[in-house]
């Protein structure tokens, strides 16, 4: 948020004082603002709803709903502050806090889209595709990724492996070859345990697929293919929220294409455990 924000903030004070009350509740609030009506909004502010859209036709939009989409376009992540500390300075209730969640999450997915390189996507399924064994892995909020993956790799009839574990990690490593893949997950790129098994797994010949944010990192330097995800939360966080998203997004995105590649060899083993789940719930 720039142009956007900064054309509300020198504008306050030629506003009228109930449209000032409008510009004001949203410089405070503004990542909630795109899932709001000018009905929600007016009563949250205690204004009528023709000065909401008197505010806005006052800093130059036509309506709420072309507001809603320059302020949508002008909203970053990274200045919503979700996960950074200074959320402790605003006084959320629990829907308020549903709400930022859900844009934050929305932007972050929405946010993938110019961060990946089609070539670089399609490099790494036709590298998981062929791979014999595929290890994933990620330290912290990272771990969520790597565990999902595994699971969703697993059911494909893969030999997936992934732990938290680092030195049962380097167990695995010395089994890889040219023909597998190691899938290193950080939204840094500079995580050490990840770097070292990257490192070891490209010693053995396997394919490093990195997935990491879109800097020059040192996995981002290291990996063969790179699936790069937008620059979403600072380092230092509360929490991995929208950054796990993408990570999520991206092994999501590779195994949809794994399972278009080897779906109806699969169908028969995908019922088989339908089928004993169902005999498990009577």
């Amino acid at each position: 948020m720039r142009s956007l924000i900064d054309k509300i903030k020198q504008g306050l004070a030629i506003l009228s004082a109930a449209e000032r009350k409008v510009g004001e509740y949203i410089l405070l609030h503004s990542e909630l603002i795109p899932n709001m009506t000018t009905k929600e909004l007016s009563t949250k502010i205690g204004v009528s709803e023709a000065s909401v859209i008197r505010f806005c036709k006052s800093i130059g939009m036509g309506s709420f709903k072309s507001f809603k989409l320059a302020l949508v376009k002008d909203l970053t992540l990274t200045e919503m502050n979700l996960t950074d500390f200074s959320i402790l300075q605003q006084k959320d209730t629990p829907y308020d806090s549903f709400q930022k969640v859900i844009q934050v999450n929305k932007f972050a997915i929405e946010s993938c889209i110019d961060s990946m390189d089609k070539k670089e996507l399609l490099k790494a399924v036709d590298a998981i595709k062929d791979a014999k064994k595929i290890v994933f892995f990620g330290v912290g909020g990272s771990s969520t990724a790597a565990l999902d993956a595994h699971y969703k790799f697993t059911r494909l009839g893969y030999q997936a492996i992934t732990s938290l574990d680092f030195h049962y990690m380097l167990t695995v490593i010395p089994y890889l070859n040219k023909n597998d893949v190691f899938v290193a997950i950080s939204t840094s790129g500079k995580t050490r345990d990840v770097l070292e098994l990257a490192h070891f797994a490209q010693k053995k010949g396997a394919i490093v697929i990195a997935i990491t944010n879109l800097d020059k990192s040192p996995l981002y330097r290291t990996a063969d293919i790179r699936l790069c995800t937008p620059n979403v939360e600072q380092d230092f966080r509360i929490g991995s929220i929208p950054s796990r998203m993408t990570q999520l997004t991206v092994i999501d995105t590779l195994y949809m294409s794994i399972f278009h590649h080897v779906g109806e060899n699969v169908i028969k083993q995908y019922q088989e455990a339908r089928s004993e789940m169902e005999n498990l719930r009577r």
